[in-house]
């Protein structure tokens, strides 16, 4: 490469395409890069719920009302990167039943759409739950294909003028006089450039890119388990109406089904040991709500890193940090034209992008509106050429490579 770009986005997942395909749209020079594959970080590891929000009902309301606007913008112009599934928020007998009125309540005052359900006419609604099941309600939640969302997002980037480059990690970034000033790019690109803005979503790794440029973040990950197994059948997601504990969502796929996961605090994204009762566990509590699967033959197990940011974080499993997002203007460390964004959840992605966007066309001078919202992803609803992008920028990630690229039923 010679040409420097006025925009570097360093991270090339949900929320970094994202970040990449809204500038690119306001008419903004940019330029993506990513140390492997295009989706091969949090965002290709996770569960690949679409959270209606419900999860965080009571106790974060202003993040639940976050994710209920989202997957509704989602399902609107992702096309064949969702699936509009549904959702079961189920309380088993021996669970509170006061959280589960409490939970119900909170998604009520919010606007989340629900159905309460007693144990009977639940089971009939969903063959193959568990007989302890008391109560539940319905929510709508669904399912992300995350490598096809990625895959979706980059491609409108480069539609409306981004450069993308996987398999381009940065080795070095330069700050003089209070700006960011260079960023060595080994790789694809093996070149040194200055652009006037650089955009850390790297999620778990952003202290690594941070640590180059000097100045702090403060990410607090977490592991978790996901464990898919042979189930055919399945039609909503399965969430345990009860506080956020391991082994508490099913998330349905073609003849599969998810479970997970579990919170267990890491020091290093890249480093981390992995443990058999994760597995075990996850196992055991989703079989609690759907008790054929554990039984069931498993497919694909991964573990995937939460990109939390809580920089005074000392609690023991993490899963109290809030799932909200943060953008960190890096100026204040002496570091101007450097911005990190952490934190967040897959479902509010496209937020968190236009909240970056925002922020960086101010600094440029750039008068153009968002406009992610409301113009569909590109290819969005042709899910064969969706998942010749998968393949051309590195590939189908755990997540769903059981169903991206998979042959279409006759």
């Amino acid at each position: 490469m010679s040409d420097d770009p006025t925009v570097l986005v360093v991270g090339g997942g949900a929320t970094g395409t994202g970040v990449a395909r809204d500038l690119a749209i306001r008419g903004v020079d940019v330029t993506l890069v990513d140390r492997g594959g295009l989706g091969s970080g949090t965002s290709g590891r996770s569960h690949g719920l679409l959270h209606s929000g419900a999860r965080y009902a009571e106790a974060d309301p202003e993040g639940a009302s976050e994710c209920i606007e989202e997957s509704r913008t989602l399902k609107e112009i992702a096309g064949a990167c969702v699936r509009d599934t549904g959702g079961l928020f189920v309380r088993l007998d021996g669970d509170d039943p006061d959280y589960f009125a409490e939970k119900l309540a909170a998604c009520e005052e919010i606007g989340i759409e629900t159905e309460r359900l007693d144990g009977d006419a639940v089971r009939e609604r969903v063959p193959g739950l568990a007989d302890e099941v008391a109560e539940a309600f319905s929510v709508p939640d669904g399912v992300i294909y995350p490598s096809r969302l990625v895959a979706a997002n980059a491609a409108d980037a480069e539609r409306h003028g981004a450069t993308v480059h996987p398999n381009a990690p940065v080795e070095d970034v330069t700050v003089t006089d209070g700006a960011v000033d260079a960023v060595r790019v080994g790789g694809s690109v093996d070149a040194t450039l200055s652009p006037e803005v650089v955009v850390n979503a790297t999620g778990a790794w952003a202290d690594a890119i941070a640590d180059m440029a000097g100045v702090p973040v403060g990410m607090a990950p977490s592991r978790g388990v996901m464990v898919s197994v042979e189930y055919d059948g399945l039609a909503p997601v399965l969430n345990r109406c009860r506080d956020p504990d391991d082994g508490d969502i099913v998330v349905p796929h073609d003849g599969e089904v998810v479970l997970g996961t579990t919170s267990v605090p890491v020091s290093d994204p890249d480093d981390y040991e992995t443990a058999d009762w994760e597995v075990e566990r996850s196992v055991e509590e989703c079989a609690a709500m759907l008790p054929d699967v554990a039984d069931a033959p498993t497919v694909r197990t991964w573990w995937g890193v939460r990109p939390l940011y809580a920089p005074d974080e000392s609690g023991s499993n993490r899963r109290g940090i809030s799932r909200g997002f943060t953008l960190l203007d890096h100026e204040r460390d002496d570091a101007a034209g450097l911005y990190s964004v952490v934190g967040g959840k897959l479902t509010t992605y496209r937020q968190m992008a236009e909240t970056t966007a925002d922020r960086v066309c101010e600094r440029l001078g750039v008068d153009a509106a968002c406009e992610t919202a409301s113009e569909p992803l590109a290819h969005a609803d042709d899910p064969e050429r969706l998942d010749e992008l998968v393949a051309a920028y590195g590939g189908a990630n755990p997540t769903d490579s059981d169903v991206v690229g998979a042959p279409a039923d006759d």
